[in-house]
């Protein structure tokens, strides 16, 4: 039987989690077996089944913190006694087989283990950073780079990934903002879904469906001051507005795992925190599929002060809803005593372990226990050159002109202008993946210098000085890059973040570029020659001196494989600009948490020379770079904005237009953006709120109207009683090219009878 994503419907069945398709229930002869296998099982091999280690057999990522089973021999042992549910982060095809027939052939009941990776943006072709991605404003590209993920991972011998990570991230000096979609909720939806979809494929069964594992439930990225693994304390109402629907999101587009955040929100560990995990997860948002730990979170229960030891710690995540203990071993150790003690129910087992059995018969693998295990595929699927084409395409797409005095940028690569590449990403290889991308190639990516030549007519008109490290300085590597400066016509100015500055772990006080880079940019501004910023990073950053003032500044991320080719294409204008930020820029470090959907208070800014107001004494209220700005090399204007009516009834929805007209000579496109405001409501609202995306492309000359629908869906927030609600009330409207400025009109919604549902 074919099993598609869409057809997918998880209920309940004697208070069991069943799986099923449109009329009927999952075959019931998969039933069968599973409740077959259920009714044979020990306590000990239940437990197994609820256990996921580091995989010895092919290990490519090493654990840390260092836990667990380290080793083949031992971890065998395990799987043959039904010890082991999945393994994770190894890759290869031979060493799954041999796990995979260990578990089939050699344990008691014969039960094939789940293989899992952490395959955030790429395998072995690496694609950009998701935050970089995210920039592109085009969902439909990340679901289209995620299979392409998906097929190189089940090649490699994995069925399900720990991604895509869609924390709200409002933060920048959090590490991990780089493995998400940015600071706004509706960006954040979109690309939850199209990840989840691009994973997973339109039927799991296929060898190349890869399972989504959406994380980390939830509000991870609110950790406090952006410290990683730290404290969250928000209200009912900001978790469920703005942190949980992405989640909804990524269920809805067919994701059947998650798993639980490290943190604690409101003083409650989300690993033993059973109103999230069972009363919300499970019940209000009727999520059916299974749950994962983090690494060794259920044994962190100990450190956080909320579990007394080891055995308190399972006892409090399985009755929390943790179905699958990662890397601690505490499951195996300590449920099979727990249950004889009385201390969790037999039934909170038997549920946990019928998730996971029939989400690992959604994907086939009681069918056709060596799908994703095939030499042929590992061969053919892995590294193509598709592949690479389409990181290049995926990569030029994420780079952000925030920048351009002067129309500096395109440089032209057939004309003879000196060009002097400056900095310690110039020739770096070492930097171009990103956090997150330890299957990848080291040394197989494409650096920026190598780029640029490949797209000048005259390579030899390339300059090449580092003039720093990252973190410290040369040995006359200052000197040496303001004399190339002083020749060259235009300098290029690669400098930023080295990769291991975001990240898990990578919490930073200041977000800024490092000291020794900003001298080396100070002194090449100085020689007068028109400078061209690439950043290298992984967040937003406060820009400073020279580096904000330089003529024009791209926002380059991490963008993998294909950087290199990526960047010169933008440079010399082979592509023109057209991606936005998904998150703000701010002015200085000491903003953060900053977002550009924050509320008015009681003293908005109106004039920044006025005090008493929202601002702080040395900068204002604003981004230097707001969400949702980026420049293109054409001039794409956008007037004419109409709605179809300035009363929105209850149960209509109105039409909004806009012209956009390409002013310029350069073909174009342009990510226009739709913000809505309540005026008034029973809560606060924010300034702006994105509802709406249209990535428009425009020849010279050329105009398009641009139409959105918006209902009274697009208008609810979380009331009273944390219930989602609308308010009749008047409506601001803006349609842009940012979340500053744009067109601006009003409609009021008129109060009426909801309609049935």
């Amino acid at each position: 039987m074919s099993l598609d994503r869409r057809q997918i419907i998880l209920g309940a069945l004697s208070g069991a989690m069943t799986l099923g398709v449109p009329a009927r229930l999952l075959a019931q002869t998969d039933v069968a077996r599973v409740d077959a296998l259920i009714g044979k099982m020990t306590l000990e091999e239940k437990a197994g089944q609820m256990t996921c280690l580091a995989d010895s057999f092919r290990p490519y990522n090493p654990p840390n913190p260092e836990a667990g089973i380290q080793n083949e021999k031992q971890l065998a042992q395990e799987i043959v006694k039904g010890r082991v549910g999945c393994l994770f982060n190894g890759i290869g095809v031979a060493g799954g087989l041999r796990a995979q027939e260990m578990a089939v052939k050699e344990s008691r009941l014969g039960i094939p283990l789940l293989l899992a990776g952490d395959v955030i943006h790429g395998l072995k072709t690496i694609f950009p950073v998701p935050l970089a991605e995210a920039a592109s404003f085009d969902p439909a590209l990340a679901e289209r780079t995620a299979r392409a993920m998906a097929l190189e991972a089940t090649a490699a011998g994995l069925h399900l990934t720990f991604a895509p990570m869609v924390d709200i991230a409002r933060d920048q000096r959090w590490g991990r903002v780089v493995e998400g979609s940015g600071e706004d909720l509706y960006l954040g939806r979109l690309y939850a879904a199209a990840r989840v979809r691009g994973f997973q494929g339109r039927n799991l069964r296929r060898d190349d469906s890869l399972l989504a594992c959406p994380k980390h439930f939830a509000a991870y990225g609110a950790v406090a001051a952006g410290m990683e693994y730290g404290s969250v304390d928000i209200s009912e109402e900001t978790l469920r507005e703005t942190h949980l629907p992405p989640f909804d999101s990524a269920f809805a587009a067919g994701a059947l795992t998650t798993m639980a955040a490290f943190s604690e929100i409101n003083g409650v560990p989300a690993t033993a925190d059973r109103t999230l995990l069972t009363d919300i997860l499970r019940g209000e948002m009727t999520f059916r599929g299974f749950v994962f730990s983090d690494y060794t979170a259920d044994e962190e229960l100990i450190a956080h002060g909320y579990a007394e030891d080891e055995r308190d710690a399972a006892r409090l995540a399985v009755l929390a809803g943790v179905d699958m203990s990662m890397q601690s071993g505490l499951y195996v150790r300590h449920l099979p005593d727990l249950v004889k003690s009385g201390a969790v129910p037999m039934g909170t087992i038997d549920v946990a372990v019928r998730r996971i059995l029939y989400v690992k018969t959604a994907i086939g693998l009681f069918d056709n226990p060596y799908r994703s295990l095939d030499p042929a595929a590992e061969t053919a699927r892995i590294g193509t050159s598709g592949h690479r084409a389409l990181a290049r395409e995926s990569a030029a797409r994420s780079i952000v002109l925030l920048q351009n005095k002067d129309a500096v940028l395109p440089l032209g690569a057939d004309d003879g202008e000196k060009i002097a590449l400056i900095g310690p990403f110039a020739e770096d290889r070492d930097n171009l993946y990103g956090p997150w991308a330890f299957y990848g190639d080291k040394g197989k990516g494409v650096d920026i210098a190598t780029g640029m030549r490949a797209a000048m007519r005259d390579p030899t008109r390339l300059m090449i000085e580092p003039g720093c490290a990252i973190d410290g300085p040369l040995d006359g590597g200052l000197a040496r890059a303001v004399e190339a400066a002083k020749a060259a016509d235009v300098v290029v100015l690669a400098i930023g973040e080295s990769q291991d500055m975001s990240g898990e772990a990578q919490s930073r006080t200041t977000i800024e570029i490092p000291l020794v880079q900003q001298a080396l940019a100070e002194a090449v501004a100085a020689t007068g020659k028109p400078v061209i910023v690439l950043l290298r990073h992984g967040r937003a950053l406060a820009l400073h001196g020279a580096v904000a003032n330089a003529q024009a500044i791209l926002a380059t991320w991490f963008l993998g494989s294909e950087a290199g080719h990526a960047i010169a294409d933008i440079l010399f204008g082979r592509v023109d600009p057209s991606a936005k930020l998904p998150v703000s820029f701010p002015w200085e470090s000491g903003q953060e948490p900053f977002f550009y959907d924050r509320k008015s208070t009681g003293r908005p800014v109106v004039d920044q020379r006025t005090e008493y107001k929202a601002r702080y004494a040395t900068a204002d209220n604003s981004a230097r770079f707001p969400f949702g700005h980026g420049l293109t090399y054409t001039d794409l204007v956008l007037d004419k904005l109409k709605l179809s009516d300035a009363a929105l009834r209850w149960d209509q929805a109105i039409e909004v237009r806009a012209t956009l007209t390409n002013k310029g000579k350069r073909r174009g496109t342009q990510a226009v953006q739709l913000y809505l405001r309540d005026r008034v409501a029973s809560r606060t609202r924010p300034i702006r709120e994105l509802k709406r995306i249209e990535r428009v492309t425009l020849n010279p000359g050329d105009s398009k109207v641009v139409r959105f629908s918006i209902s009274r869906a697009d208008l609810s927030f979380i009331g009273a009683g944390n219930k989602r609600i609308v308010e009749p009330g008047l409506f601001d409207l803006w349609i842009g090219d940012s979340s500053i400025g744009g067109l601006h009109t009003q409609f009021t919604l008129y109060a009426g009878e909801p309609a049935a549902t």
